[in-house]
């Protein structure tokens, strides 16, 4: 499942980099995602770009038909405008926080179509080393922010953001030990998210990636300049996958260069 923990860790610090579009003053204008987490375990088509560096470390406690825990940890940079044209996220995820001997890395390319909603295509955990138990899991995904004043928080962004998305590998395939166990060998496929603003830099999630429903909370601090996002959540909530509901968790921070 160490595929499924460096998610963890990169989806908690995919930010909209994009800019408040100038719109006519008879128009309203677009409410923009706020910046907090909005998945647990699934993609989101707002990436990081623009020279935007980010870390984070994710863990489950317990890893699925285990009883330890397990981690992962995440360094990577945005480039290009997804505004203009494209932004790339590129991710290298660290799946051994003992040894620090297995390493894989992630790519997603996204767009955005106007400030409230973007598309992405992505591939997750191309293995750089030897060993591990992660496989390659490509993935397209479209996000949006809910527009309307219902929806709109004090600072005039989105409260409500919806994420649906199709790939294969790990949002369909599920682990030998599920098949050995009767939960079957396939999901659906096909993956989601939805996350609301409760009150001021606090999110709701629920996502659905494919294989089981996972809900939580994410949380953005303010240290000086620099954010610090924590989520955590519990996950394999449904009898689809995994032998227990369990606890995951992530923190991670990004700044411009």
């Amino acid at each position: 499942m160490k595929k499924l923990l460096s998610l963890i860790a990169a989806a908690l610090i995919c930010a909209p980099s994009a800019a408040q579009a100038i719109e006519p003053s008879n128009i309203p204008p677009t409410m923009l995602p706020n910046m907090h987490g909005k998945s647990l375990t699934t993609p989101v088509a707002w990436g990081a770009s623009n020279g935007v560096v980010y870390a984070g470390v994710g863990g489950t406690i317990n890893a699925p038909y285990t009883d330890e825990a397990d981690g992962a940890a995440v360094l990577g940079v945005g480039v290009g405008d997804p505004v203009k044209n494209l932004g790339a996220q590129i991710s290298l995820i660290s799946l051994d926080l003992d040894g620090w001997e297995e390493y894989s890395m992630s790519v997603q390319l996204h767009h955005e179509f106007n400030p409230a909603t973007s598309a992405a295509i992505g591939v997750e955990n191309v293995m750089l080393t030897e060993g591990g138990d992660s496989d390659n899991s490509f993935y397209a995904v479209v996000s949006h922010s809910v527009q309307g004043d219902a929806f709109m928080n004090d600072e005039g962004s989105s409260k409500l953001h919806l994420s649906l998305g199709i790939g294969d590998g790990r949002f369909g395939d599920k682990s030998d030990l599920d098949v050995i166990n009767g939960k079957g060998e396939h999901g659906t496929y096909v993956f989601g998210n939805m996350a609301y603003e409760l009150f001021d830099e606090f999110n709701a999630i629920v996502d659905w990636n494919g294989i089981n429903l996972n809900a939580g909370v994410s949380k953005t601090f303010w240290v000086g300049q620099y954010p610090l996002a924590i989520t955590m959540g519990a996950a394999d909530l449904t009898d689809n996958s995994g032998d227990d509901v369990r606890f995951i968790f992530a923190i991670g921070t990004g700044f411009s260069i």
